[in-house]
């Protein structure tokens, strides 16, 4: 990567599609990297992979129901106090009706879209169609519309399971236990959900 003041920041970002925390943090972090590049700022973002509930299937069942099952009754309120939080960011957090399922494939899909230079957009309408869209995004002709929407093209890209198992593997040895977390090199590292001034402030501070 090039030094000197105009080098693009490059920034790793962990992250969780099921994660709540992870799209209310990519939204303020998407919001802050547009205005970053619309001053003229350069940006390299990078995804790594998390499983919140990796034992979780393809199925699908309600995601309040397996909320309920890992956390407790008191899970109900706790839900209903962050949608309403989400809502000062512009984003319908949908639990009732949203579909909890594991996220493997979403991850494959983002990897896939990373070498067609679309994967910011495709992690955000994983989010969307998780959280307000209530889809199963483990289903394949889900996971086809949704790339397709994108504009990632799927049929002579490679598999990328490989890519993703290895992506887990290096993120469960750094040790990284929840999500989301922003790494901007040459500056902070920040965890959870956090201001929009303050991924622009770290994109604008970072050495490239």
């Amino acid at each position: 990567m090039p030094d000197g003041p105009h080098a693009p920041r490059r920034v790793d970002i962990v992250l969780d599609i099921i994660c709540a925390h992870s799209y209310i943090g990519y939204t303020r972090f998407s919001r802050a990297v547009q205005r970053f590049r619309e001053s003229g700022g350069q940006a390299e973002v990078h995804f790594h992979p998390f499983q919140l509930d990796p034992d979780a299937t393809d199925r699908g069942e309600p995601l309040l129901r397996a909320l309920e099952r890992k956390f407790g009754s008191g899970v109900f309120q706790e839900t209903a106090r962050v949608a309403a939080h989400a809502v000062h960011d512009g984003i319908v957090l949908d639990y009732e009706n949203a579909v909890h399922t594991g996220t493997f494939e979403a991850h494959r899909h983002i990897a896939l879209a990373a070498g067609q230079g679309l994967a910011e957009q495709m992690t955000e309408r994983f989010f969307r169609a998780y959280f307000t869209d209530g889809v199963n995004i483990a289903d394949p002709e889900t996971l086809e519309r949704l790339a397709r929407e994108t504009g990632v093209r799927t049929g002579d890209a490679p598999d990328g399971a490989d890519e993703v198992r290895a992506g887990l593997e290096r993120v469960r040895r750094s040790g990284v236990r929840s999500v989301p977390v922003f790494s901007f090199a040459g500056g902070p590292v920040l965890s959870g959900a956090q201001p929009e001034e303050t991924y622009l402030s770290a994109l604008a501070g970072a050495a490239g």
